[in-house]
């Protein structure tokens, strides 16, 4: 059985497909971070970062309770753990990671500062704005490159496609067209279709609300608080 703090956010559902994929049993704990849930005490000792999602997998290594924090370092484990979703060869294991790597470090940050310059800045900042929305449409079409050569990201359906799609899957907050990325588009769609990954990204769903509308959500996750010493 897997513990899962988690709330509806694109980091939320990478990890949700990958369990609705590996068809693990895990019971649903939501993190609202507009609410301040990410910085309570007992959260905070199993997910340091005071970021969500994080796991206890109640059967860990040596059967014994063991918590992972880290959407991407969870996606890993879990492909460790059930032998799915990660190839055992050693080139094919190191091209879902790279791939894996470059949504840590690229898709989710950037998209995110996209996101945040857009919607929720106080102040609109025209370079921020073109700065990251510039390089959220080159990282589409890096995508769409790449999938004009293999049918998923690393080759097979891996915790790769898992870890971009969520991002990515909101291509009109971005102004992308959609029809000028076939290779994308069809990837996208053919994910879409997926019956564990239509039930991942509904999890918590009904709780998912506009932060940007709430004074206090937006103190919460953008003022002091974010960064207090804890």
């Amino acid at each position: 059985m897997i513990d899962l703090y988690t709330w509806p956010t694109p980091n939320g559902h990478k990890v949700h497909i990958m369990l609705e994929e590996c068809g693990l049993d895990y019971t649903v704990h939501a993190i609202d971070i507009g609410a301040g849930a990410q910085f309570e005490p007992d959260f905070l000792k199993f997910s340091p970062n005071n970021k969500m999602p994080a796991i206890i997998d109640l059967d860990g290594p040596g059967g014994k309770p063991y918590s992972v924090f880290e959407s991407g370092a969870i996606l890993m484990y879990l492909a460790e753990k059930t032998g799915k979703f990660m190839p055992s060869d050693m080139a094919e294991r190191y091209t879902v990671i790279q791939w894996l790597m470059f949504q840590m470090g690229g898709v989710g940050p950037m998209l995110g500062q996209a996101h945040h310059f857009t919607i929720y800045a106080p102040r609109k900042i025209k370079y921020a704005i073109d700065r990251y929305n510039n390089e959220t449409r080159r990282l589409y079409n890096v995508v769409d490159r790449r999938l004009g050569e293999v049918e998923y990201v690393a080759g097979a359906y891996s915790i790769a496609d898992m870890a971009i799609y969520p991002w990515m899957r909101l291509y009109e907050r971005y102004g992308i067209d959609i029809e000028t990325i076939p290779n994308f588009k069809r990837w996208f769609d053919a994910i879409s279709e997926r019956p564990a990954v239509q039930r991942g990204v509904k999890i918590l769903e009904d709780r998912r609300r506009n932060l940007g509308e709430d004074s206090k959500a937006r103190e919460l996750l953008f003022g002091a608080q974010q960064y207090a010493r804890r």
